[in-house]
């Protein structure tokens, strides 16, 4: 690997250079809302909803303020409250547990398979009790949780299976779409996302009319006419100068999917030719999935610290997801967890790092990123 002698400024993220190619696109979007003065759920939403119903072959796609808000909303629709459980990971956003504590309901964690980070199927069983309502299996960094051992653990116990594909929009589990496989699938428009907004937004996606009509209910204080209310709801309506903005990016968001998977292939190449494959873990792609990369995520084994300060050093963008897994999180002491109780969680959050993988990443910056982990790691 040919060594880069000068200093490169590799950000985690350059939603620049993203938004300037689409700046009059965008530009013409967000004039045809401010013309229309529709600002809630009007018909760029319903369009949006539309095409990625559409683009996940489901029935219904509900907008919503958020991917925090999708999730809450969907255990909402299904009733899910005091007295119930839901089984997920400790090792994900907080999101994904806080809404089930919002309603009353206990998380149940189970722990995660070393090498994807998504939740251990294997592991589920046995955390069921009779008070387990729901599965929210999350696909983590971009990668599907292996979905068929958990649909038939919900079919043989009667449980709904929540899908947080906050980070997974066009991943795929044998050739099923993350968000359209299981009850209810949870998306996040945030703006780092790889399908991301100008702000926050969400949705909720399902093939139930029963529940989609729930879900729509419950995102507008639970009317399905004004003044009228059949459920205690929340406000958490997609605005129209969000949807006019994802429905522009939406038509790039497989071209950067797979420039983002050609960037992780680029990245293998070279920390082989650094002969570092020895010494980080890499991300694992299990078979039957197709991973889109929302995040690159390495492992370093007793050397993040040293990686992530030389990273910084050398103006390269990195983060490290999660550096407390949720059982561990002060807010959530009452559950009653201790350290020790899930040791893959815990290790991925002591030794996981993720790395610059956006689609316009070029090839130079690549080569850099691995160039200062390689000194790092040679001077550890």
């Amino acid at each position: 690997m040919a060594k880069i002698g000068r200093k490169v400024a590799v950000p985690l993220l350059d939603l620049a250079a993203q938004h300037e190619p689409l700046r009059e696109e965008l530009l013409v979007a967000i004039e045809r809302v401010i013309s229309s003065q529709r600002f809630i759920l009007g018909p760029e939403v319903s369009a949006l909803e539309g095409e990625i119903a559409q683009r996940l072959g489901v029935a219904h796609a509900i907008g919503c303020a958020s991917g925090s808000d999708a999730l809450l909303l969907a255990l909402m629709a299904l009733e899910i409250g005091p007295g119930d459980e839901v089984i997920t990971t400790p090792y994900t956003f907080f999101a994904t547990a806080s809404a089930i504590v919002r309603l009353g309901a206990r998380p149940v964690f189970v722990d995660i398979d070393p090498l994807t980070y998504n939740i251990d199927p294997g592991a589920i069983e046995a955390a069921i009790t009779k008070r387990t309502r729901a599965i929210i299996p999350v696909h983590l960094f971009g990668q599907c949780a292996e979905m068929e051992p958990i649909l038939k653990i919900c079919a043989r116990y009667g449980l709904h299976v929540i899908e947080d594909a906050a980070q997974a929009i066009g991943a795929e589990d044998r050739g099923r779409r993350a968000g359209a496989i299981g009850s209810i699938g949870c998306f996040s428009f945030y703006p780092t996302k790889n399908l991301g907004g100008m702000g926050d937004g969400g949705m909720v996606v399902t093939d139930d009319e029963a529940l989609a009509r729930r879900l729509r209910m419950l995102r507008a204080h639970g009317a399905e006419d004004k003044y009228r209310h059949k459920y205690v709801g929340i406000n958490s309506r997609l605005d129209e100068l969000q949807a006019a903005i994802l429905r522009v990016k939406l038509k790039h968001l497989d071209e950067w999917t797979a420039k983002r998977r050609r960037n992780a292939e680029r990245y293998r190449e070279l920390f082989s030719e650094a002969e570092l494959l020895d010494r980080i873990g890499l991300p694992y792609v299990r078979e039957g999935a197709y991973h889109v990369f929302n995040q690159y995520v390495i492992r370093v084994p007793g050397g993040r610290d040293a990686v992530v300060a030389a990273l910084r050093n050398h103006d390269v963008g990195v983060e490290i997801y999660y550096p407390v897994p949720l059982h561990l999180q002060e807010c959530f002491g009452a559950l009653r967890y201790h350290e020790g109780a899930f040791p893959e969680a815990e290790k991925a959050a002591r030794e996981t790092l993720a790395l610059p993988i956006y689609a316009e990443l070029t090839a130079e910056q690549q080569a850099y990123v691995v160039q200062q982990i390689r000194a790092a790691l040679a001077d550890d």
